[in-house]
């Protein structure tokens, strides 16, 4: 699937990335999105606070006059996208990423960008984005060449998975035991300030990216890890593309799981809406797909919206802690190839990552 305008801003992830780029492409619309974020952050003066700093004589100035979205609006409308590389819209992409929460409300950043009377100006940004050679590999389908990432070093090697039907017969059993055990104990109030499992994929399976060291960075929730040892990995079998809300949808139909209780609140507050949740039961899709891939153009599309998945019954569903060109294994398809593992490592959460060596 190509990516237009309004799919790309029909998602938060997509919204976020289009403001990032227009923050890394002129400082003053920076400093605009941190006001106006500011005040809409639903953290402001508690979780995310605003310092002030003393004049030479000792006194806190007078603050500067506010921005106003309308004024934003106009300055990111005459951004002259011309100049924008493949580098600057990978940082935006790293950083709308990054940036995604599914167990809180959206931070302020992700409210401004949803603003109506800012969608003229984001569309405009979008065209750029869009336009970018780096935006035409956002839709390329699964390949057999991967790289398997494990957060650790070259000196705590780990071999690679080989019983995920165990696996996805232990998540079975854990997730059904979590919605069992939240029926009861989590609170009925929608809005009680309690959180359990958001993620909608189990985890600890085999997870695999295309592009090294670009994938490094286009992790949900990351822990900051500052080392990765990758190895080369070759998988073939039946994969899934989701690339549109339908190929989402049809998994939640066809392999319904009910995680209502468990998600509730968190996927209430990052998406507004209160009703039944299913996700895919990983055990019972592992009797039809091999893997599934999760395309960029995916994720930026549809990661964090509440799909409608049943109508009749009220269900929807989240595509949450699934990374942007990244493929979930089910079954055991996959091998280490004869290239060497690679040993990659940065000295904080925004280097670059550099190649120590391989082996």
């Amino acid at each position: 699937m190509k990516l237009d305008v309004a799919s790309l801003l029909a998602g938060p992830r997509g919204r976020r990335l289009c403001l990032e780029l227009a923050m890394e492409a002129d400082d003053d619309v920076r400093i605009a999105v941190f006001d106006l974020g500011y005040d809409l952050d639903p953290g402001a003066g508690k979780s995310r606070v605003m310092m002030s700093s003393f004049d030479a004589s000792g006194e806190v100035p007078p603050p500067a006059p506010k921005p106003t979205v309308a004024e934003l609006s106009d300055r990111m409308s005459r951004l002259d996208l011309h100049r924008i590389g493949d580098a600057l819209v990978q940082k935006a992409l790293l950083r709308a990423v990054d940036t995604a929460r599914y167990w809180q409300q959206p931070d302020g950043e992700d409210v401004l960008a949803a603003e109506a009377r800012l969608a003229d100006a984001l569309e405009h940004v979008a065209s750029g984005v869009l336009a970018i050679r780096a935006a035409n590999a956002w839709g390329d389908q699964f390949s057999a060449q991967q790289w398997a990432v494990d957060w650790r070093s070259a000196a705590d090697p780990t071999p690679l998975s080989r019983n995920p039907s165990q696996t996805l017969s232990e998540w079975t059993e854990h997730t059904l035991d979590v919605e069992f055990r939240s029926a009861w104990q989590l609170p009925a109030d929608l809005r009680a300030q309690v959180s359990g499992e958001w993620w909608s994929i189990p985890y600890r399976l085999i997870q695999t990216m295309s592009r090294i060291p670009e994938g490094l960075d286009l992790i949900e929730d990351s822990l900051g890890w500052e080392e990765a040892t990758v190895t080369p990995v070759s998988g073939s079998g039946r994969i899934l593309e989701v690339e549109v809300a339908e190929d989402w949808v049809t998994l939640c139909r066809d392999f319904p799981l009910q995680v209502t209780a468990s998600r509730r609140h968190d996927w209430y507050r990052t998406t507004g809406r209160d009703g039944h949740w299913v996700i895919p039961d990983w055990e019972q899709v592992a009797t039809r797909w091999d893997a599934v891939h999760l395309t960029v153009n995916g994720y930026l599309h549809l990661a964090g919206r509440a799909l409608e998945v049943d109508p009749a019954q009220g269900t929807a569903s989240v595509i949450a802690g699934w990374n942007p060109d990244t493929t979930l294994w089910l079954t055991d398809r996959l091998r280490e190839t004869e290239e060497p593992r690679q040993h990659w490592r940065r000295e904080n959460n925004w280097d670059e990552w550099t190649l120590l060596g391989s082996a």
